[in-house]
């Protein structure tokens, strides 16, 4: 019969240890995203996965934030980030320092995630768009291509915060990324 671990027995990293163990090779990178709650349940997202940063660009807001910090649930002390007034001059920077950057857009070159293989990547950010207008169109031109979440519904989006999961979730199984 199964049973709930304890918190003791999740074998949880305190703040300090987070800062000091191994980060993937990840980088999330926000575009002008509007709601403090996605802005900060993508924080929460990506202290689970252990990314090395977030891009915080635009009109996206930073810490600290209650509002932010009230679905981020401490992870703004772990996670790190940077701001960048310009989407674009976080995917250059990114690029300079040998980051492959991926827009999570629809396009009409877009590859599905359940095609894309990044083989031989090294380094690897994700650029998640604005909840109304996705990610802008300088940001897809300029990042190094687009992935698409293949979607059978109507409605043809996620909230950014479930696209998040999704795409970190799929790229750590394809790299192999793990932390045992």
């Amino acid at each position: 019969m199964a049973r709930k671990l304890s918190n003791d027995e999740l074998g949880r990293l305190s703040t300090g240890d987070f800062k000091e163990a191994s980060k993937a090779p990840v980088v999330i990178v926000l575009d002008n995203i509007r709601s403090l709650n996605n802005i900060g349940s993508v924080f929460r997202t990506a202290d689970a996965f252990r990314v090395e940063k977030i891009c915080l660009c635009g009109i996206t807001a930073i810490p600290p934030n209650k509002d932010i910090h009230k679905t981020a649930l401490g992870s703004t002390e772990t996670v790190g980030w940077e701001y960048y007034k310009e989407t674009v001059d976080a995917v250059s920077d990114l690029q300079k320092k040998g980051y492959r950057v991926f827009a999570i857009e629809q396009v009409d070159t877009s590859v599905p995630l359940n095609r894309f293989e990044p083989v031989d990547i090294g380094r690897i950010a994700f650029v998640f768009g604005n909840e109304i207008k996705g990610v802008g169109e300088e940001a897809v031109r300029k990042a190094d291509g687009c992935i698409e979440i293949p979607q059978f519904g109507t409605k043809h989006s996620f909230n950014i915060v479930v696209s998040a999961g999704i795409v970190l979730w799929d790229i750590f199984g394809k790299m192999k990324i793990s932390f045992e």
